[in-house]
Parts: C-alpha cells; sequence; structure tokens
C-alpha cells in the first residue's frame, strides 16, 4: 500500500462542460427550426449568403454564451484557486465575495466559517502544546537550579578541600576536575536560563532581549547587535514570551545554519505594533527553500497572539530577515 500523497484525478472544468452543452443546443435548436419550417430549404441550401449568414448567427449566439458562462463560473473558479491557497498560519486570510446573494457567496461563506473553526481549534491545541512546553521547561530549568545545580557546587567545594589536603602530584589533576566541574556548572544554569528565560520575568522584555543577545553574542561565537527602542507599549505576558521564543529560535537559526558572523535585533513600536526584526549577512534562502520545524513553531507561537512572522532577504545585504508583527493594540 502506498504511503504517498493521492494523485488528483483531472477533470473538465465545469465552465467547458456548460460552454460544450450550450452549443451543441444551439446547433440542435437550429437544425431542428430549419428542418421544421422550412423543410424545403434543407436541400436546397448551398455556401452562399443564407449559409453564411446562419453560420454567422450561430457562432455569434455561442460565443455571447460563452462570456455568460464565464461571468457566471468566474467567481467559482477564482474561489476554488483561493481555496487551495489557504493557509492556515495566516489567520487573517478568507475567501472573497462572502455574502449570501448568490451560490457562491454562500459557498464563501461556509468557507469562511470553516476556516474560522479550524483556526479556533488549532490555536487552542497549539496553546494547550505550547503552554505544556512552557510548564515543562520551568520544571525541568527549576530541577537543573535547585537540584543539579547545588549538588555540582557541593561537588566543586569538595574538590576545593580536597586541593588543600592533597599532595603535590595530585594538586593539579584535583584542580583540573575542577575546571571541569565549574564548566558543567556555568553550562547547568545556562541551560536553566534558556529554558526559562528569568530575565524576562524580573526585568521586562527590553532587558532580556538584550541579556539574550550578550549571552548568544559570548556562547556561540555570533557576533549580535540590538537595537531596542524605548519605550514600549504594555504587552500581555504571552506576547512577550512569543517575542522572545521567536528571537531565541530567530538567532539559533542564524548560528546553525546562514555561516553569518554577525546578526542584528532589532525592536520597535510603530502606530499600534510591535515590530521584532531579525537579520544576518549570511548565505540566504535558497531556491529550494522549505520551512523546517523552528520555523513553523515559531509561525504557530505567532498565530496564538494573532501575529504573524514573515522570513525574506535581508533588504540590507545578502542574508535573511525575519519579522515578527505582533499587534500592540489588540493583545495589550
Amino acid at each position: 500500500m502506498s504511503g504517498g500523497p493521492r494523485r488528483r484525478r483531472r477533470y473538465v472544468p465545469m465552465f467547458h462542460r456548460l460552454a460544450a452543452l450550450n452549443a451543441l443546443v444551439v446547433l440542435a435548436a437550429v437544425a431542428l427550426t430549419i428542418v421544421v419550417l422550412a423543410p424545403g430549404k434543407l436541400s436546397e441550401l448551398t455556401v452562399d449568403a443564407e449559409v453564411g449568414v446562419l453560420l454567422g448567427a450561430v457562432v455569434l449566439v455561442v460565443f455571447v454564451n460563452v462570456l455568460l458562462l464565464r461571468r457566471v463560473t468566474g467567481p467559482l473558479q477564482a474561489l476554488t484557486a483561493r481555496a487551495r491557497r489557504v493557509d492556515l498560519a495566516r489567520p487573517a486570510e478568507r475567501m472573497p465575495g462572502a455574502e449570501s446573494d448568490s451560490e457562491v457567496g454562500e459557498l464563501a461563506l461556509t468557507l469562511n466559517e470553516m476556516l474560522e473553526r479550524l483556526e479556533a481549534e488549532r490555536r487552542e491545541a497549539t496553546g494547550r502544546v505550547l503552554a505544556g512546553q512552557e510548564s515543562e521547561r520551568l520544571r525541568i530549568a527549576q530541577e537543573l537550579h535547585d537540584q543539579v545545580g547545588q549538588d555540582l557546587t557541593a561537588v566543586l567545594l569538595s574538590l576545593a578541600r580536597a586541593q588543600a589536603r592533597a599532595p603535590q602530584e595530585l594538586a593539579a589533576t584535583v584542580a583540573e576536575a575542577q575546571e571541569a566541574v565549574r564548566a558543567s556548572l556555568e553550562d547547568v544554569r545556562r541551560i536553566a536560563l534558556e529554558l526559562r528565560p528569568e530575565a524576562l520575568d524580573d526585568l521586562g522584555l527590553a532587558s532580556a532581549l538584550a541579556v539574550l543577545c550578550e549571552r548568544f553574542s559570548e556562547h556561540s561565537g555570533l557576533a549580535v547587535s540590538e537595537r531596542i527602542t524605548e519605550p514600549l507599549p504594555a504587552l500581555p505576558p504571552e506576547a512577550e514570551l512569543v517575542i522572545y521564543r521567536v528571537a531565541q529560535e530567530a538567532l539559533t537559526n542564524i548560528a546553525r545554519h546562514s555561516g553569518s558572523k554577525r546578526a542584528e535585533l532589532t525592536l520597535a513600536a510603530n502606530h499600534g505594533r510591535v515590530w521584532l526584526t531579525v537579520r544576518d549577512w549570511g548565505r540566504g534562502l535558497d531556491s529550494h527553500y522549505v520551512p523546517g520545524s523552528g520555523i513553523r513553531g515559531m509561525r504557530e507561537r505567532a498565530a496564538l497572539i494573532g501575529s504573524t512572522v514573515e522570513i525574506r532577504h535581508n533588504p540590507a545585504g545578502p542574508g535573511c530577515e525575519l519579522r515578527l508583527d505582533v499587534p500592540a493594540a489588540e493583545t495589550a
């Protein structure tokens, strides 16, 4: 049994079928009219003016019929094409012409209602998943800080006491063990901070992003500069967390995939919206670019607060630019 996608069966569009049927009806009606009203003329028709007039009239009727059919079926074809392009990651996208004045309008209304239900269910499901992830991140961060961090600190103190009593030939080995434990303790603290940013809860979004850029520069080798324009409008904790996580994931993707040596993070507010922009000067997007799980996760997070994530070529040079648009007026 094949697991690949099913091939869509080709069919003749409704417009073509109706046009062909109507043309046949017109031709049959003309022929029947000649037979009934002028049966003697049928055997006398030759290639003359009468035949030309008759054929011209038939062609004109068929042409007008095709134009009328295209006008009637055109909205349905446009609606079908639009429905195939619908992306649930773009919550604002809806079917045009959704008015109950025709069958096509009723269909558009029904599709829009279906999209609203799907988006609501998806937001609810995604919200539950992300809330569970954040809760699990917090639990692991607390365990790392309280349990593993304290255990490593105790080991570090024990090694310090052992070094003071160790003979000369073992002092260097104990010192190496101290440095290894100290490095592991720093890694545990860094991982705990990445899992749950304390600066976001204690100092606010602007300070948390500044700390994120500083720590990222220290540990990844990527030179990250930030430009944060204050004051920022008041945002709910959910929106601040989404902005922070999107910035964190964007910087991680730059360090892993772009090949860029530097990145720039910008946060500004304008006209009741907050804009997060993350740029790099790396290899950019190729022609076969397909969003990965990280980008899909960013878009799902953004959709929870009614915002969008766009990735495009960097207008300031080579590389990419990620933009998160948060409607502060609606979320505040």
